[in-house]
């Protein structure tokens, strides 16, 4: 029997083992939710326990920080804030600008969004492949020494970008999407992180919503949802993924707990170094999926989970391929 942990840590800061991403409360799946019902929901996710909470410039094109800005005013030292820089909007359009010059703009724009003198975590959302990392990095590294940033991290990069940049400032976080059915990190990152004494923070660990049964139907996602866009979910190979899904389903009755949490169990037992961030615009999800935490899974069921969704039983990449030209990590061999 493994045992879940009841804190883990980034940077030496003790947090809650599940931390809340916050992209969706602006951005990517649809029409988000309101001001006010986004900021309940942030804030019951302080009253449960959750202390680290992700944001980017990138989301809603500003508009997230804000929102967070708005709703942890004057209660902002109870939480471990996370950003990102190097991926921003222009123009209404998503640019990567991982530019020193850039860099130190977008920090500023964000401290003032955030409503914060500084932002716990800061993370490089996209490597730039027209800036060495070693300048993107060390302009960050300039934040930490200005006290505008206290720890620097990076997104979507591999385990060569971790040790360049790790060389230049110590990498406190590294940020790549990991669940079941998205593997990627299992090839280099995991371990590289483990050495180095990195945290690694999950994104989508609930894989878009498909292991909470959050999408069940691709024709339903509105024109404006990503998902729309990604490989996994066009109609033939969500087909394929379905049966998936349906396995899982199966399992989750047998052992009496929900696919949400089933998946989010088994994430934090890959490793104590990391820590989910998983995202939902519903007060009865967050619960639901923060209450996974508290769970212990049998090496059975962990291994029936491996054994029905992995790289080689999911149909269909990551993204779509001019995005994955952006992505820095490690991908498996077709």
């Amino acid at each position: 029997m493994k045992q879940a942990h009841t804190t883990r840590q980034i940077g030496g800061i003790e947090q809650a083992p599940i931390g809340l991403g916050c992209m969706n409360l602006s951005h990517a799946y649809g029409k988000p939710p309101s001001e006010s019902e986004s900021i309940e929901l942030l804030h019951r996710a302080l009253e449960l326990g959750v202390t680290h909470f992700d944001t980017a410039a990138l989301y809603g094109f500003g508009k997230n920080e804000t929102l967070l800005g708005r709703a942890f005013k004057g209660i902002r030292p109870q939480i471990h804030l996370a950003s990102k820089c190097g991926m921003t909007g222009v123009d209404g359009k998503r640019v990567i600008d991982g530019r020193p010059e850039t860099l130190h703009r977008t920090i500023d724009a964000a401290l003032t969004r955030l409503n914060t003198d500084a932002i716990d975590l800061y993370y490089l959302h996209r490597i730039d492949p027209k800036v060495p990392i070693e300048d993107s990095v060390g302009a960050m590294s300039d934040m930490v020494q200005a006290g505008k940033v206290r720890a620097i991290g990076l997104s979507e990069a591999s385990a060569d970008s971790i040790r360049r940049a790790h060389a230049v400032h110590p990498i406190t976080a590294l940020q790549t999407e990991y669940s079941l059915w998205s593997r990627n990190a299992e090839i280099a990152v995991l371990d590289v992180c483990r050495e180095l004494d990195i945290t690694f923070t999950a994104f989508s660990p609930l894989a878009r919503g498909f292991l909470a049964n959050g999408v069940t139907d691709v024709n339903t996602l509105l024109d404006s949802d990503i998902r729309k866009g990604m490989p996994r979910f066009q109609p033939a190979a969500f087909t394929e993924n379905l049966k998936l899904l349906a396995q899982l389903n199966t399992l989750a009755i047998e052992v009496s707990l929900p696919l949400n949490q089933l998946a989010l169990a088994w994430l934090l037992h890959q490793g104590e170094h990391i820590i989910p961030i998983p995202g939902t615009t519903s007060v009865a999800h967050l619960e639901s999926n923060i209450a996974a935490a508290q769970l212990s899974l049998d090496d059975a069921v962990l291994e029936r989970l491996d054994a029905i969704v992995n790289h080689n039983t999911v149909t269909g990449a990551r993204y779509p391929a001019p995005t994955q030209l952006e992505i820095d990590t490690e991908e498996f061999l077709a």
